[in-house]
């Protein structure tokens, strides 16, 4: 089963998806982080999520670019957090793809091959696109690659749901 989970900033999209994972009876879990942490902030952001996950059995995996190269030891349940963070440094990163197409192709590479090894996968993305209207260049390429990324998982997916506010509406598939 794969799930799409997508939601604004603070939606509870992120609580939602693992709520997703811990109702899979597939085990082990795996947490896919792809948040690369700058500086002493973004290392105590990895150390509090960590912890939040610590008594829920998940065996985490950082992989900031190229999703492709990871392989797990075990079919299991996946939750991939998060697509933004992942476009981000497929774009920016020295590592990453650099060019939105590149960058498009790589993510979506990466999740068809994370899906060829495990039962269950949950990604979580970003809503994009209602923010505003008017953006510097680099932020369009980012927001078109997420949306990008969006729509062909979207096509691949089980079960799309966006969150707001903390509740869940399926576009695709149900919960049940």
């Amino acid at each position: 089963m794969f799930t799409l989970v997508i939601g604004g900033a603070a939606s509870g999209k992120s609580g939602y998806a693992e709520g997703l994972v811990l109702l899979s009876p597939h085990r082990p879990r795996y947490y896919i982080a792809t948040m690369e942490p700058f500086g002493e902030e973004g290392r105590r952001r990895v150390e509090k999520h960590r912890r939040m996950r610590a008594d829920k059995e998940f065996e985490t995996v950082e992989c900031y670019h190229t999703l492709s190269s990871v392989r797990l030891p075990r079919r299991g349940t996946v939750l991939l957090e998060c697509i933004g963070n992942l476009a981000a440094n497929e774009l920016y990163s020295p590592g990453g793809a650099g060019s939105v197409e590149r960058a498009l192709s790589a993510i979506v590479d990466g999740v068809d091959a994370l899906l060829a090894q495990c039962a269950d996968l949950v990604v979580v993305s970003n809503e994009v696109f209602t923010g505003g209207a008017d953006y510097a260049g680099g932020t369009k390429d980012y927001l078109r690659l997420v949306a990008g990324v969006n729509r062909a998982l979207a096509k691949r997916a089980d079960r799309v749901c966006e969150v707001v506010c903390g509740l869940p509406r399926y576009y695709k598939g149900e919960l049940g």
